[in-house]
């Protein structure tokens, strides 16, 4: 999906909120939390040292764009921010490099283990779409 939907013309369907020039923000279709994104390189790239030092810098930059988005729409109390490099560190996607940007509150129910894995999400992913998409498109102007 990293490598397909940026060339596709259907950023709703595909949860694609921004795109940059080196790297882009795609909501994740089975989020931990509401809000949960993942930020990669348009470059097929699985390791952070393949990453131009260009592209590095625009991951950072939309990471934080993205953070700003979700404080402002949904006022989490923190964030996890994370990236999984190969299969043995939780990677699903290794072969092409992302950050997770997952908003958290006090008492969430994120990663409920007693109960296999199930997660608790209680919006419409299309909802917080349009909503991330308004307030990054206010933020960038």
């Amino acid at each position: 999906i990293f490598c397909d939907y940026p060339k596709q013309n259907k950023d709703r369907e595909n949860l694609l909120l921004y795109r940059g020039k080196k790297a882009f923000i795609i909501m994740n279709r089975y989020p931990y939390n509401p809000g949960h994104v993942l930020v990669c390189p348009y470059r097929h790239v699985a390791e952070l040292s393949e990453l131009e030092m260009d592209e590095k810098v625009e991951l950072l930059e939309l990471i934080d764009l993205i953070i700003a988005a979700i404080r402002k729409e949904m006022n989490p109390d923190g964030f996890n921010v994370g990236l999984n490099i190969g299969k043995v560190a939780g990677a699903g996607m290794g072969e092409h490099l992302h950050f997770h940007v997952v908003p958290r509150w006090n008492g969430d129910t994120s990663f409920m283990p007693v109960f296999a894995d199930v997660q608790v999400v209680p919006e419409a992913l299309e909802e917080t779409y349009d909503k991330l998409k308004r307030v990054i498109e206010e933020i960038k102007g």
